[in-house]
């Protein structure tokens, strides 16, 4: 048991040492690696959507000098509308994903099972294209050809088409995208909630979206630096830019239609 052990920690040692000299050879650090998953990027780009979706109509609404029950029945209601059509689009698209991986696994084995010569030619002209040389790659597609599920594999993967067994179930990715949109949307909503009880003052509720809705847009500006692999303080900068472009010129709008175009109340 203790010789497993030190085997596997010495293996360990090496391969850490390997990556230090991989790294010194290169000339810089390993590049960060982007979070995987299908669940999280729902998540975090569904959740970017939902704030600059929300702030952006709470700013139409602020500018046009509406009450605070305006922005919370127009808030609410566009919230849970968008969400739903957000989780269902999502769960089409996905789904979508999914029945064209299958259909074109059905086909690629098909091809595999009845043209496997066109087949092995066709991975033998992509390897050499890859840069590989002719004895090199006819040695790879050799070895594929004794293996009919690993060279189904490699020409979906070949043709950018993962297989459908991966990735997350589309009710899932729906729902968690349905979900991400409720939570992080009511962010900004949430000022004109909390500070009922202190104020009823429409621009200070206001102030308070734009703080609620920056600090939201900067978390979720980190969680997609840490997916793409990004630099968190570009991310944060490029998010928060986002979003601010988006409310002022849903306020320059709301501004523009009751104070030009002269659309007053009644």
């Amino acid at each position: 048991m203790s010789r497993n052990s030190d085997g596997a920690t010495t293996t360990t040692i090496s391969l850490l040492q390997d990556t230090e000299v991989a790294e010194k050879n290169s000339g810089g650090d390993r590049p960060k690696e982007p979070w995987k998953g299908e669940l999280v990027k729902s998540i975090v780009y569904s959740g970017l959507d939902a704030i600059v979706t929300s702030f952006s109509l709470i700013s139409s609404i602020s500018a046009g000098r509406l009450s605070s029950v305006d922005v919370l029945v127009l808030g609410f209601a566009n919230l849970v509308a968008d969400g739903i059509s957000m989780g269902m689009g999502d769960y089409v698209s996905s789904n979508t994903e999914h029945d064209v991986a299958a259909k074109e696994r059905l086909v690629t084995e098909w091809d595999v099972t009845n043209c496997r010569r066109l087949q092995e030619q066709s991975l033998l002209d992509r390897y050499r294209a890859l840069g590989m040389n002719h004895e090199d790659a006819t040695m790879v597609v050799e070895i594929f050809a004794k293996y009919s599920d690993i060279m189904v594999e490699e020409k979906m993967a070949q043709n950018g088409i993962l297989s459908p067994e991966e990735g997350e179930k589309p009710w899932k990715t729906g729902l968690v995208t349905f979900g991400a949109f409720l939570l992080f949307g009511s962010a900004p909503i949430l000022s004109f909630i909390v500070l009922i009880p202190f104020t009823q003052n429409d621009t200070l509720k206001f102030i308070g979206a734009c703080v609620l809705s920056a600090l939201a847009l900067a978390a979720l500006g980190i969680a997609k630096a840490k997916i793409a692999g990004q630099n968190y303080a570009l991310s944060v900068v490029g998010t928060l830019f986002n979003g601010a472009i988006a409310g002022f010129a849903a306020y320059i709008i709301g501004w523009g239609l009751r104070n030009v175009a002269g659309l007053e109340e009644e």
